[in-house]
């Protein structure tokens, strides 16, 4: 991703000090978007028309403390901007478009990935998993080699649950002509220990896959890090011998 639109990987120490007294604008011009802290690139995308960089600048101060970091961002809609004072509707609007560019931008890669691992699962739904805070279900359609064919989300919950019949997961596979399928969703807790619900789900997509002949590759849910007690990020039931 390149520098400059919204860096959701940053960190946010507070400080909003214009070095030397420079506007923001103006050490883009001379330096480059690198050069620029998260507070001024945000004042960057705040600045329209008449509003002074100061104003600017105090209003992503305010922005980013709120948020937390640059990264609590990527969790924000129009109206989560729109609380503070200083944005209206319309800046609102262009500030959550930008996040949603970032996220797709973050998502872009190579077109088909070989998604035979959970790690590369994982990785690969990273960028569409980041900042949801209803859990999502997504089939992953693969050819004989395990090269993704497409991606297709099947439900969209609640922040706490979410449902997936096997008949929406496999009929999303014939349709693609596919010869294998992993699973995931995510958990936007962040700790990606299965529940109850995600192990009754597996055993039924388990004895689907058997029934219509689709292999059943994996499936993982998507976590964080940091908030995985094992360090990983990701669970898989088929490293753990459920699949």
């Amino acid at each position: 991703m390149k520098q400059g639109l919204l860096n959701l990987g940053d960190s946010f120490d507070g400080a909003f000090a214009i070095a030397g007294g420079e506007k923001p604008q103006r050490r883009m011009e001379d330096y480059g978007s690198g050069a620029l802290s998260d507070t001024e690139l945000v004042a960057m995308l705040l600045q329209d028309g008449g509003v002074p960089a100061e104003a600017a600048v105090g209003t992503a101060s305010r922005l980013l403390a709120e948020a937390g970091s640059i990264r609590g961002l990527a969790r924000w809609e129009a109206q989560d901007y729109r609380r503070l004072r200083g944005i209206g509707p319309r800046k609102a609007g262009q500030l959550a478009a930008v996040t949603e560019i970032a996220r797709r931008m973050m998502a872009a890669g190579e077109a088909r990935p070989v998604l035979n691992r959970p790690e590369q699962i994982a990785e690969y739904l990273k960028p569409y998993a980041a900042g949801l805070t209803v859990e999502k279900f997504w089939v992953l359609c693969l050819d004989r080699k395990n090269r993704l064919l497409k991606r297709v989300e099947i439900t969209s919950g609640t922040a706490t649950a979410t449902l997936a019949h096997p008949r929406e997961v496999f009929r999303a596979a014939i349709r693609e002509s596919a010869a294998a399928v992993a699973c995931a969703h995510n958990h936007p807790s962040g700790d990606p220990a299965p529940s109850a619900a995600d192990l009754q789900a597996t055993k039924q997509l388990r004895e689907a896959s058997r029934a219509v002949d689709i292999v059943l590759v994996d499936h993982v849910v998507v976590g964080a890090r940091e908030h995985d007690p094992l360090g990983q990020g990701f669970y898989s039931f088929r490293a753990a011998g459920l699949i």
